[in-house]
C-alpha cells in the first residue's frame, strides 16, 4: 500500500507535485499494455464508448498524441488500475480532503513522432464542480525521459492563481504558450521539471499546476493513465456546465451520481460499492 508522508505533503503543497519512482506493479503495467490498441481500434469489452475518444486508428493523423477519457468505463483492465483505492486515499491526503472521487480518467499514448500537449491547469477545466479542483495521478506505463515527450511541470505554478482554458491543447505549434504567458503576467521564473522514471512510476500534481508534454524524439512510444479526482463530497455548479460531464447531471439534482463518478475512498470507509465487481480479474 502507498504511504505518503507529512514530507511529501509538504513537498506536494510547496512543487504542485510529487514524483514517485514505484507505484503500479509489472503486471499491472504490462496488464495495460496489452489493452492500448485494441482501445484505440475501438475494441471495447465493456461494450460502452469513452467519454471522448480523440484519436482513432485510420481516422486521425498519425503524429498525434492519442487519448481515451473514461476508458474505465469501456475496459475492465484500464478500470482495475484508474480506479485504485490508493489513489483516492492518497489524492486526498495530499489535497486534504476527507475522501476522493474520480471525476476523469485519461488513456494517453505518445508514439514516436507524436507532438507535444500544451501547457495547462486542469482546474481551468473543472469549473462545472463544487468543490472546484483536481488532484491527478499520472501513471507511466514505460519509461520515460525528457527526450520521450513525457509529462513536465512548472515546479510552484500552482501558487501563480487560476488561468483560462489554454488555445489549442493537441498538436500546438507552441506548447509553452499559455505557460510563459502566466509566467511574464505573474512576474514569475519558470523551473521545468521532466518527470523521468521508470515504468510503473508515478506523479501526483494539483490542479492549478502548470504541465504538458513536447514531442517524442525517441523511437519507444510513452504510454500513461491518468486518474483526475475530485472531493469525494463535490457536487455539480449550479451553473457552470461541462459540455461532455454535465450530461450525468439530473435534473434538478446537484449530486455526483456514484454509477458515473465512483467514490475511490474515505476516511469514513467509504468506496463505491460496484467498484470491487468491476475490478475484480473474475468478471472479465
Amino acid at each position: 500500500m502507498l504511504t505518503i508522508t507529512p514530507r511529501q505533503i509538504e513537498q506536494f503543497r510547496s512543487d504542485g507535485f510529487l514524483v514517485l519512482e514505484r507505484f503500479l506493479t509489472e503486471e499491472e503495467v504490462e496488464s495495460a499494455r496489452s489493452r492500448f490498441e485494441p482501445l484505440f481500434r475501438g475494441e471495447f469489452d465493456t461494450g460502452l464508448y469513452p467519454d471522448e475518444w480523440n484519436w482513432c486508428e485510420g481516422r486521425d493523423p498519425p503524429d498525434r498524441t492519442r487519448q481515451i477519457c473514461n476508458g474505465w468505463k469501456s475496459d475492465r483492465t484500464i478500470a482495475r488500475i484508474v480506479l485504485k483505492e490508493e489513489i483516492g486515499r492518497a489524492c486526498a491526503t495530499l489535497a486534504g480532503w476527507s475522501g476522493a472521487r474520480i471525476a476523469q480518467d485519461n488513456v494517453l499514448w505518445k508514439p514516436p513522432g507524436a507532438k507535444p500537449l500544451g501547457f495547462h491547469q486542469d482546474n481551468s477545466y473543472c469549473k462545472w464542480v463544487i468543490p472546484m479542483g483536481f488532484t491527478t495521478c499520472w501513471m507511466a506505463l514505460d519509461e520515460t525521459t525528457a527526450a520521450g515527450g513525457t509529462i513536465e511541470y512548472a515546479r510552484g505554478s500552482h501558487l501563480w492563481g487560476a488561468f483560462p482554458k489554454i488555445r489549442q491543447f493537441h498538436a500546438p505549434q507552441d506548447y509553452r504558450e499559455a505557460l510563459e504567458q502566466a509566467a511574464r503576467s505573474t512576474g514569475t521564473q519558470i523551473e521545468l521539471v521532466p518527470v523521468e522514471v521508470p515504468s510503473g512510476g508515478c506523479a501526483f500534481h494539483a490542479g492549478g499546476t502548470f504541465h504538458g508534454s513536447d514531442t517524442n524524439r525517441t523511437q519507444q512510444p510513452r504510454r500513461s493513465l491518468v486518474t483526475h479526482c475530485v472531493a469525494a463530497e463535490a457536487r455539480f455548479h449550479p451553473s457552470e456546465l461541462s459540455y461532455i460531464y454535465s450530461r450525468y447531471r439530473r435534473v434538478g439534482d446537484d449530486t455526483m451520481d456514484e454509477s458515473f463518478f465512483p467514490v475511490l475512498w474515505t476516511e469514513s470507509g467509504h468506496r463505491t460499492a460496484f467498484l470491487e465487481r468491476l475490478t475484480s480479474v473474475h468478471a472479465m
